[in-house]
């Protein structure tokens, strides 16, 4: 901000002294001064090529703003008085602009996030769907984006034809040059200057930079030609069109650039999963282009999509590993929330985005990225309650019955046994039947179990119920035998059943799983059988220690040691995936299941599948006495057996034996939940979702919310927490309340979320169109008050007021960002497009409305052509002396050694001072033009 003010002032005091010193005097214009100077219709100070260089300067009314009144006969401590009155006038509608350049731009963000499916096939074989953005971001860098940060200027121009009834005029196409080279100049300058010492930013699209480059300076040549070469001081017909048709000529030669098809040879079209975005973005094969190796320079040709898929995971992962690191015992949601804000922190933002924020920032909106991810979170977590409510909602009314649990594991031994039933929910004061009977498994009523069927009674206010079943015990050898409990017919103080209720009535009770239990009779008359449940098992890699269950069936009579071990897969051992392990699982008697615990290594992979396994050893019974390991012959035939003793047979025959599943394989896969959060990070890191807006509401309750709007440049490694528990300082209520007005009057903008966008895109242009009207006419106002012709003030203040927004974004962009695209790159495209549609339309309208009434559109070269000319050469040098410094020792556009930055950043600046200078000297007849 102080930089802004210093050049404003400096402006001033310059403008004021070629102004006092060529003696220009303010004098009153009426209808005979108007025909006098030849420029019919509305337009502040303004004067022809013949009468610019004389002592008079005519003041008229604008557009939308009369004039102040006395024109005449105005004391000087008037004039300073209507002077500043003016000047804070001025500021503050260019305040007003930018808040609805923010609108206007979040639009822009949205319509050109829009996404399409796109379906792409991996080598394996396996296709997969992707969102691609169905905007290309050079396309929409060149057209929209750039239409967003050059409304005012744009718009400026078209209206200034217009209101003048259109004639030419001085403040549309100076404003469009001053801020061109104010861009160009100052803003590419700051950028270079604010990098830290010791780093460099390039510009990644070099070849689009160069494009566009060359067709900024291209179109301001191209404006001399029509304006002093091709037809002096006329523009026809074909000449404004051919200056619009140059926009779209642009952006596909751009478009060409950056998909490199006609440099060296026709490449695939790729789409890569873009950085922290949701969307997958089509790029070729090169990284920075004309500065460093890809595959096309030899490189190792891999599959574009995959690799940088597989990158953008990497990055999400090691920001949750860095958040994980510094905060150990936070939990999963808390982590998402902190990785959603670092995501949007690093991630590549729009110039769209960068926009906002300066303005924001500036008018204490505060950081866009913590109130958005707040509100994404608010919203996930008010759909969920909203969920959860009306699930509960619909629980309570309906009593649930079952079993609880739902298996049971019983020895053969063990007698008679308690069978629970549960009821939930519903009006528990009601007394409630549900019948109950045994069925027949692998076990049999009678021999291995007593049957049993019966009516359980709740009486009010019990919520649990039980019934006792038998168990017959045997001395035979057999495996474990199961047998089923069901439930039947729940129904509430002895009526009928729900189901035989009136027809459409809600039932008040019902029986949900587990309706039916298991009961699972385990022979006590063998040592076991030793085995897996499943040949095979998944768990995620952030399980921390697995736990591996070994089921021992047909018997749990004595104590067993049963030794294992694991054996490398996929999956490496030695802390790499897991942790080795060799040991023994002890079984007490009548335990029928015991684990085996194995640690695993949580490396946070996206994507994981490795394996290794656990092998079974032979079990051993052990005397519980002695603990010594009982030694029991194997290899006995029958005839042995009958020559033992009865102990001797039935330790032989119930020796614990190892079952068929006794290796099982371990597959390692990737956390659900931190793959769960990964993929909602994907989601949460769209820009659009952080720059619009959904409703009125929430635009209502921005606009009256002050916020911080520290500035973070410098804090990217503090403390999370720290940074965004910040409180508002006072320039943020005092920027919050000279911006008041506006942010409520914005308010009224339709969403961002509405009709994609378009509605609020609409309606910002509009009101931008009408702002800058009233700008015009308070700088013609201004400029004719202090002496100033309009050609000056448009190239000082009015250009210097429509880049304030773009100076502080270039400025966090040119420090937070990689590359410096974002910052500078779409400064020569930006310029381009301000001379093809701004001037292209304007002029196209004025030359088509004079050939339809049979005259010519005039527009005096004057102060124009000279200022075009001088841009031109400026430019010229600055755009070398960027390329150059891509060179050793710099390597890069922006920043480097401090020696580098800094002469470049002088010459720069004065480069811009320079132009200001001869321009207004120009312009005030010092020194000859064209």
């Amino acid at each position: 901000m102080a930089v802004w003010y210093s050049a404003l002032l400096f402006l001033f005091v310059v403008l004021q002294t070629v102004s006092l010193t060529q003696n220009a005097d303010v004098i009153s214009g009426g209808a005979d001064d108007r025909n006098a100077t030849g420029d019919g219709g509305g337009g502040g100070a303004s004067s022809s090529d013949a009468a610019r260089c004389s002592d008079t300067l005519v003041c008229r009314d604008g557009i939308i703003l009369p004039a102040w009144r006395p024109i005449d006969s105005v004391s000087t401590v008037d004039k300073a008085f209507r002077a500043v009155v003016y000047f804070l006038a001025m500021i503050y509608m260019f305040l007003g602009v930018s808040i609805i350049a923010d609108r206007f731009m979040a639009a822009i963000e949205v319509i050109t996030s829009q996404e399409r499916e796109v379906t792409i096939q991996k080598p394996s074989g396996e296709t997969v769907v992707v969102q691609v953005r169905t905007w290309n971001e050079t396309v929409s860098n060149l057209t929209l984006m750039a239409l967003g940060s050059s409304a005012p200027e744009i718009m400026l121009s078209i209206i200034e034809i217009i209101g003048n009834g259109f004639k030419a005029g001085d403040l549309g196409p100076g404003t469009i040059v001053g801020s061109a080279a104010f861009n160009l100049f100052v803003i590419i300058g700051l950028c270079v200057a604010v990098i830290p010492n010791g780093e460099t930013r390039r510009i990644k699209h070099l070849r689009v930079f160069i494009i566009t480059a060359s067709w900024s300076v291209f179109a301001y040549l191209w404006l001399y030609i029509i304006i002093a070469i091709s037809s002096p001081g006329v523009v026809d017909v074909w000449e404004g069109i051919v200056t619009f048709l140059f926009f779209p000529a642009t952006v596909i030669s751009a478009y060409i650039a950056d998909k490199k098809i006609f440099f060296g040879r026709f490449l695939n079209r790729k789409y890569r999963a873009r950085l922290f975005s949701t969307v997958v973005v089509a790029e070729s094969r090169d990284n920075i282009e004309m500065g460093e190796k890809g595959p096309m320079d030899g490189g190792p040709d891999e599959d574009a999509e995959l690799r940088e898929f597989e990158k953008t995971r990497k990055e999400y992962i090691e920001i949750l590993r860095e958040l994980r690191k510094k905060h150990p015992d936070i939990d999963m949601r808390k982590l998402e929330e902190m990785a959603a804000v670092e995501v949007l922190n690093r991630g590549p933002k729009s110039r769209a985005f960068y926009r906002i924020q300066a303005t924001r920032k500036l008018t204490g909106g505060g950081k866009i990225i913590k109130k958005k991810t707040d509100r994404l979170d608010a919203l996930d977590s008010a759909a969920a309650a909203a969920a959860s409510a009306a699930s509960a909602t619909d629980e309570a009314a309906v009593t649930r019955v079952y079993f609880e649990p739902g298996h049971y594991t019983v020895m053969e031994n063990v007698g008679s046994f308690a069978v629970t039933v549960t009821r939930q929910g519903g009006n528990l004061d009601a007394t409630l039947y549900v019948d109950y009977r045994t069925e027949d498994g692998t076990a049999n009523a009678g021999d291995d179990y007593v049957y049993a069927e019966g009516t359980l009674v709740f009486f009010p206010g019990e919520v649990h119920k039980q019934f006792q079943l038998s168990i017959i015990d045997d001395d035979i050898f057999e495996e474990d035998e199961h047998f089923y409990v069901r439930l039947s017919n729940v129904r509430s103080d002895g009526s009928s059943p729900p189901q035989e209720a009136a027809a459409g009535a809600r039932p008040t009770a019902q029986l949900v799983n587990p309706f039916m239990a298991t009961v699972m009779i385990l022979d006590d008359d063998h040592a076991g059988i030793f085995h897996f449940e499943n040949p095979e098992t998944t768990f995620p890699e952030s399980i921390g220690e697995a736990s591996v269950r070994v089921i021992r069936s047909s018997g749990a009579r004595g104590l067993v040691h049963l030794p294992y071990r694991t054996i490398e897969g996929s999956a490496k051992g030695n802390d790499d995936d897991y942790e080795d392990d060799e040991g023994e699982v002890t079984f007490e008697n009548d335990e029928t299941e015991a684990f085996i615990k194995i640690r695993i290594i949580n490396k946070e992979e996206y994507e994981k599948n490795v394996s290794f396994e656990i092998e079974l050893g032979k079990p051993y019974a052990i005397d519980p006495h002695t603990g010594e390991k009982i030694e029991v012959r194997e290899d006995v035939d029958d005839d042995e057996l009958e020559r033992m003793t009865e102990e001797e047979r039935i330790a032989t025959l119930g020796r614990p034996q190892l079952g068929d599943i006794s290796k099982i394989k371990c597959n390692i896969s990737e956390s659900v939940e931190f793959k769960g959060v990964v993929d909602k990070l994907l989601r949460k890191a769209n820009m659009s979702l952080v720059v619009g807006t959904s409703s009125w509401r929430e635009q209502f309750t921005d606009a009256v919310t002050v916020r911080s709007g520290d500035d973070d440049d410098d804090d990217d490694n503090d403390d999370d927490t720290e940074r965004e528990s910040k409180q508002p300082s006072c320039s943020d209520y005092v920027m919050h309340s000279l911006s008041f007005f506006w942010k409520v009057l914005f308010a009224f903008v339709p969403p961002t979320d509405y009709l994609g966008g378009w509605a609020a895109f609409c309606v910002s242009i509009l009101i931008i169109g009408l702002l800058t009207a009233i700008i015009g006419d308070i700088a013609s106002h201004f400029g004719c008050t202090v002496g100033l012709l309009d050609a000056v003030t448009a190239l000082s203040f009015v250009a210097l007021g429509t880049s304030i927004p773009d100076t502080f974004a270039s400025k966090v962009a040119a420090i937070h960002d990689s590359y410096a695209d974002s910052s500078v790159g779409n400064v020569t495209g930006s310029n381009a497009v301000n001379v093809f549609l701004g001037i292209g339309i304007a002029w196209s309208i004025a030359a088509v409305y004079h050939a339809v009434k049979g005259s010519v559109f005039v527009v005096n070269a004057g102060s124009l052509g000279f200022s075009v000319t001088m841009f031109c050469c400026c430019a010229l040098v600055c755009i070398a002396v960027m390329l150059v410094r891509r060179l050793p020792p710099v390597h890069g556009e922006l920043g480097g050694p401090p020696r580098f930055k800094y002469a470049t950043a002088f010459l720069l600046f004065g480069l811009w001072i320079f132009y200001v200078l001869m321009s207004s000297l120009e312009a005030y007849c010092y020194i000859d033009g064209f």
